[in-house]
């Protein structure tokens, strides 16, 4: 049995997980501290804080799991994203800690500080943007190996067009997929006006989504043109990417059934994700590390395989489980005796 295909099928399947729910999260805080901008803070915020509450702690859940997965299924990854991505994952571990501090100060005080929403807001959009440059490290080109070992060629790095446009595309990823589902949660309160302002926040980050795509691709083209005509070979997993936005798009715009839209935006980044895994094939990193010779030994592949297939069997009914129990229970998504929660 090929071991190497179904445990990296597990693990991507962890990520898409992690970039669907921290998307929702981050722009969830960002959000929250525009309204406080604008001075709409009484029509959203509280629908944020109650999304936020019950979900915030097992965001980063599907991250462990791939985290722990990726080094468990190919070890070299270890060796050459353990020198390439200290400075940015140190600088998002410093985001991440800045955020967990957030939820602590806005717990046990009631007073709600603008320095804290600021923070906040600024690093959901920060964390997610220093960690998408692990995708655009793995397309090579920015990793020199010598004599001394791994290093990160920088220069490279802050100066290619296909990075920044990877990192603009994490930061919109995260402002179109939280207003969408921002817009189905407001309006499952009965909370009109909330509705509305989410629904212009989508509509407004539609545009920059489908041109920023655009930019990934032709980036792709002049940084890593093998993949780049892989990526082709599944044009329609892309092409079926994009019609499932413009329903989304459609339906939102039309105000019909929010919560049928986002599950097309759901399906929207599902086969543009595995799509673009597919067309990565063989190749984790380029061109040191591939999943057929850099996979562990037949015994720990198949441990493995069995150990993340039941995590994501207990993990995916656990998160509906908290869903039900919780962000989509009448009395508490409508903001109704909140303190038996």
């Amino acid at each position: 049995m090929n071991y190497e295909i179904i445990g990296v099928t597990v693990l991507w399947t962890f990520l898409y997980g992690y970039i669907i729910i921290a998307s929702i999260d981050f722009g969830a805080g960002f959000f929250n501290f525009y309204s406080k901008m604008t001075g709409t803070d009484n029509i959203i915020s509280p629908i944020i804080g109650r999304y936020l509450n019950p979900v915030w702690e097992v965001t980063n859940v599907f991250f462990v799991f791939f985290f722990v997965g990726i080094v468990g299924f190919y070890p070299d990854t270890a060796y050459y994203y353990g020198t390439a991505l200290l400075i940015p994952a140190s600088i998002a571990l410093i985001l991440l800690s800045i955020r967990g501090s957030y939820y602590a100060f806005n717990s046990y005080n009631r007073e709600q500080k603008m320095s804290w929403a600021f923070l906040y807001g600024v690093t959901g959009l920060l964390i997610p943007a220093s960690l998408s440059v692990a995708l655009v490290i793995s397309e090579g080109g920015y990793i020199i190996e010598d004599a001394n070992g791994i290093q990160l060629n920088l220069e490279e790095l802050l100066f290619s067009t296909y990075s920044w446009s990877v990192v603009f595309l994490a930061i919109i990823t995260v402002l179109y997929v939280s207003s969408a589902f921002l817009t189905f949660y407001a309006n499952r309160a009965r909370a009109k006006e909330a509705t509305e302002l989410t629904r212009r926040w989508f509509l407004i980050w539609t545009l920059p989504m489908l041109v920023i795509t655009q930019f990934v691709f032709l980036g792709l083209r002049d940084h890593n043109y093998e993949h780049f005509m892989n990526a082709q070979n599944v044009w329609y997993m892309f092409g079926l990417s994009l019609v499932f936005m413009g329903i989304a798009v459609y339906m939102i715009y039309k105000r019909i059934n929010y919560g049928l839209a986002f599950i097309m935006i759901m399906l929207q980044y599902g086969f543009a994700f595995f799509g673009y895994g597919i067309s990565k094939m063989p190749y984790i990193l380029y061109p040191y590390v591939e999943i057929n010779t850099s996979v562990v030994n037949d015994a720990m592949a198949l441990s493995l395989t069995v150990v993340f297939i039941l995590g994501l069997f207990m993990l995916i009914p656990s998160l509906g489980l908290l869903l039900r129990l919780f962000l989509f229970d009448k009395d508490y998504v409508q903001g109704r005796d909140e303190s038996k929660y």
